[in-house]
């Protein structure tokens, strides 16, 4: 058995896949966001839960918000208790077992690129459009993860500043104590924060989406502002790592009119007769993250 983890801002949760990573079951508990012993005991009451149902013991792997630095030490704004501690080391300790850890965008990718949407793929690039963004680069189906863990962080570099300067953007601070990331425009939380910029009310993303489907020129205006953003960001991303195949997850993947229009938003930011790699919506679905987990448990244990 392989188990992956998921670790949330409000929940973790953990899948239980076989040899072929099919899901067999899941269970969840709440994240304990600031006690570190409680984190780590209630990791461990789910993976020997797990280990005594199907009496065995199954490979871990986690997938974290934010991201594990070279020597193993934890950064996370949404899960506070794990920042500047070594989870793996010492999850490794408590389980008797090898511990994988990774961010969650990075297991996104890896599950797409190895068994979902870019699996006959050589370059797949991952994004997840959720309540952050960001996303990670497979090569020939495996990871590139150099030990520094930044590669994919590409919510955190600044929003073009053509797309400030034609929408009249004002500058929004980040989480990350920077100032004009993608990520605060481009988002989940960057959708609600745009459609109360142009709306002038409090809004949050079901609200605008109800509106944009009904016609209201407010939600509209947001929508072709979001689009510019995000058809930058990603043209950005094609120019550096020129993808085969580009793999949408997080919750506004789910938004068909988003992955409609990608193409076109990305092309406005490409000089002419660059091919646009296929641009498609995940397989593995709201289970791919944590697949991808499961298997960066699976590849660190065959490796011991």
């Amino acid at each position: 058995m392989h188990y992956g983890l998921d670790i949330g801002g409000t929940k973790m949760e953990l899948a239980i896949f076989d040899n072929d990573f099919t899901c067999l079951e899941k269970t969840r508990c709440a994240t304990p966001t600031a006690d570190y012993p409680a984190f780590i005991r209630s990791v461990v009451e789910l993976v020997e839960e797990a280990d005594s149902r199907y009496a065995m013991r199954g490979s871990v792997g986690l997938g974290l918000p934010g991201v594990v630095t070279g020597d193993g030490r934890a950064l996370s704004s949404n899960v506070p208790c794990l920042t500047g501690q070594r989870v793996g080391a010492d999850l490794t300790l408590a389980l008797s077992r090898p511990v994988a850890l990774g961010n969650d965008c990075r297991c996104f990718a890896l599950s797409e690129a190895s068994l979902g949407a870019g699996k006959n793929a050589q370059r797949v690039l991952g994004i997840i459009l959720g309540t952050g963004l960001g996303g990670g680069l497979c090569i020939g189906g495996e990871l590139y993860a150099p030990d520094s863990q930044l590669a994919g962080e590409f919510g955190h570099l600044g929003l073009h500043p053509k797309v400030v300067q034609h929408w009249a953007l004002p500058l929004l601070n980040c989480g990350c104590g920077l100032s004009g990331c993608a990520e605060t425009y481009v988002s989940g939380a960057g959708l609600a924060r745009l459609y109360q910029h142009f709306s002038h009310q409090q809004a949050d993303t079901y609200v605008w989406l109800e509106h944009f489907r009904q016609g209201r020129p407010e939600a509209i205006k947001t929508f072709d502002c979001f689009m510019d953003a995000l058809g930058s960001v990603v043209a950005g991303q094609v120019l550096v790592l020129d993808p085969d195949i580009v793999v949408l997850g997080g919750g506004l993947s789910a938004i068909t009119e988003i992955h409609q229009h990608l193409a076109r938003a990305v092309a406005a930011h490409l000089f002419k007769n660059v091919a646009i790699p296929k641009i498609v919506v995940a397989e593995g679905g709201p289970a791919s993250g944590v697949r991808g987990a499961a298997l960066l448990g699976a590849k660190k244990e065959a490796t011991i």
